[in-house]
């Protein structure tokens, strides 16, 4: 079953979903926070996020998000992500390099909180632990 198709929410799996397209960003986030004992997942783009979002039966607790991709940029993955009822209730946290972008909040729509890189991990960490 898709995420939405029945509009029932998913249990939460205790997953943090990484969304990087820089590679040595992804795994170093991956491997740090698997190190202080979470599962994590990754994508490298906001329609593999989206796909594997559709794919698991559960979704994760909070989702780090990068804003500038190519294939499917942050910007157009949250889209997406708040037109699904089921999707729209994962917690998304920004992790950007665009510090101006990091500043900034559109709106109550909009990702909350932002970060930018490069993150120090005890601050990570603490805003992970708000989610999981």
């Amino acid at each position: 079953m898709r995420a939405g198709e029945d509009g029932a929410a998913r249990p939460c799996s205790g997953i943090i979903l990484v969304v990087d397209d820089d590679e040595a960003i992804r795994l170093a986030v991956a491997l740090a926070l698997r190190e202080a004992g979470y599962e994590v997942a990754t994508a490298c783009n906001g329609r593999q996020a989206l796909d594997w979002l559709h794919e698991h039966e559960t979704h994760p607790c909070v989702i780090l998000l990068d804003l500038m991709m190519p294939v499917m940029d942050g910007r157009a993955f949250r889209e997406e992500q708040l037109r699904d009822p089921v999707l729209s209730q994962v917690p998304v946290v920004v992790l950007t390099a665009d510090g101006r972008a990091a500043a900034q909040r559109a709106s109550n729509r909009d990702f909350a909180p932002r970060l930018a890189k490069p993150i120090r991990l005890d601050t990570l960490l603490n805003v992970i632990a708000g989610y999981c």
